[in-house]
């Protein structure tokens, strides 16, 4: 997070009642299956298959449970109201996969067509059917947005496989991430960041310049908080840790996605999508990952 006033406001504004806790309560967004079963061949195919199913606008393709749970941007909504019915010139898409909990997560760009965006979506299994399919989608408007520079960062990364005798616990890896998401709350906390380390947050980059000594301990906007209704994907074999959650408010709080990829125990690169569900303008990203201006506020959503 870049430390800057207008950042600052402009994050808190974004993300709603931010300065006291929310009150507790289940989210309505857990999981549909305590205990889930898949093999990772399923997940593969699931995600190869969501990918096609957004390059033709149609997910009639993918092995779909009779009932469903489909969610655009933390609300659910009807299977024929979500993006993955609109044909997409996909640009570049990676896709994590999580054996244990069923899950998988595919970051998709799009910088062609009427629309760029930059999307998340996470597919949940259970006895290889699909039993929900959850996507953030990101367009001009939101926390600092934009896909060319999303796209010209994301492809130089390595997010392949971590060799054997590099790949962190997966236990590590979610205390580390959580670490992060509670410094927001909590300054005292340690992160566990890597030298390189870069974030790719919306559009606007960390490390323009390629520097091999590059920290992403950039520091956290002033202020209390709370990120919440924490929902976790890793993929040990890619050393990815992914979340889903929301900044402020439990039910209305800005909904996000972080993916921190890890090497030897260390974070060294961070992606982000957040969501602008109010109407207030965001800050936005130009084609090089800087930060030029307050951006319109969200044009309509799909």
């Amino acid at each position: 997070m870049i430390k800057t006033t207008l950042l600052v406001g402009a994050l808190l504004a974004l993300a709603g009642s931010a300065a006291a806790q929310p009150a507790p309560g289940p989210s309505p967004f857990a999981p549909l299956a305590d205990r889930p079963t898949c093999t990772r061949a399923e997940l593969h195919a699931a995600t190869d298959a969501y990918v096609e199913a957004q390059r033709r606008g149609d997910i009639s393709g993918l092995p779909l449970d009779p009932k469903a749970h489909f969610l655009q941007n933390m609300a659910t909504v009807d299977r024929g109201a979500g993006l993955w019915n609109t044909r997409l010139p996909v640009a570049n898409a990676i896709s994590f996969h999580d054996p244990k909990r069923c899950k998988t997560f595919t970051q998709i760009i799009v910088t062609e067509g009427a629309t760029p965006y930059v999307i998340g979506t996470r597919l949940y299994l259970n006895g290889g059917k699909i039993i929900r399919v959850d996507s953030l989608v990101t367009h001009k408007g939101d926390w600092l947005f934009n896909a060319n520079a999303y796209l010209k960062y994301s492809t130089k990364e390595d997010w392949g496989d971590v060799p054997e005798g590099q790949r962190t616990a997966p236990a590590e890896m979610m205390r580390g991430a959580d670490a992060y998401l509670t410094s927001f709350n909590d300054k005292f906390t340690e992160v566990p960041w890597g030298t390189p380390c870069a974030r790719l947050e919306g559009g606007a980059y960390t490390n323009r310049t390629g520097d091999p000594n590059a920290s992403c301990n950039v520091g956290i906007p002033a202020g209390v908080l709370y990120i919440v209704n924490r929902d976790y994907l890793i993929d040990d074999e890619k050393g990815v840790i992914n979340v889903f959650c929301r900044f402020g408010d439990s039910r209305t709080g800005m909904p996000d996605s972080h993916t921190f990829r890890y090497v030897d125990g260390k974070i060294h690169a961070v992606h982000t999508l957040s969501v602008n569900l109010t109407s207030n303008p965001s800050p936005q990203a130009d084609d090089n990952g800087g930060i030029v201006r307050m951006g319109p506020p969200p044009a309509t959503r799909p």
